[in-house]
């Protein structure tokens, strides 16, 4: 198994990143914000995934960070889900934004994706749900390089999720009712959270 691969970035090929080390250029599918940050000539490392289709021909899909590859594989344990699938939907939602679409159990979101469909969402957030989790979740965003700025709201946000959750609501429900409030961003936690739950009675 090829665990990453640091080389020069010899051309963007098509969807693939061609990486050129010892002499050997290993062209990666990757997903669509790899080859829009990508620039020829420069190093790179790709974390790797090495997968054999019906065909026997082998393929690599890379990613930018070893957790985007977790969650990758973590997108092939759904049943329907090949590779191409799975980095399609890499590209259309950050793995970050993927945490939260399936928290939220935003279906339309995920079925964005290429040969995705609304019932294929349904059920990665059926099989993912469990995976995640809501704190991590807000975490893992604020260590992607938020500005301050975004990192208060999500903040905020979080910290009005877990008291809905204390509450009794689930995390899922709660974190819908929290991203559904207008100008979220500029409420405090007391603020939104009493937003929240006027539109969570209305339900």
């Amino acid at each position: 198994m090829i665990s990453y691969i640091k080389g020069r970035l010899y051309e963007i090929y098509g969807e693939s990143l061609v990486v050129e080390t010892g002499g050997i250029g290993y062209q990666i599918q990757v997903p669509l914000s790899m080859l829009q940050e990508a620039s020829v000539g420069r190093e790179i490392q790709v974390y790797t995934y090495l997968s054999v289709g019906q065909d026997q021909i082998p393929k690599l899909y890379g990613f930018a960070a070893r957790e985007d590859l977790e969650v990758f594989k973590l997108l092939l344990g759904v049943s329907g889900i090949g590779p191409k699938g799975a980095v399609g939907i890499l590209s259309v939602l950050s793995p970050d934004d993927l945490r939260f679409a399936v928290l939220a159990e935003d279906a339309k979101s995920i079925a964005r994706a290429p040969g995705i469909g609304l019932k294929t969402a349904k059920k990665l957030i059926l099989e993912l749900k469990d995976k995640f989790n809501l704190e991590d979740a807000f975490e893992l965003k604020r260590e992607h390089g938020e500005s301050r700025a975004e990192a208060a709201s999500q903040d905020g946000k979080g910290e009005a999720v877990q008291a809905l959750a204390a509450l009794g609501y689930g995390a899922s429900e709660a974190l819908k009712a929290v991203n559904a409030v207008e100008g979220a961003g500029e409420l405090t936690v007391e603020e939104l959270l009493k937003a929240a739950l006027k539109r969570m009675a209305r339900f």
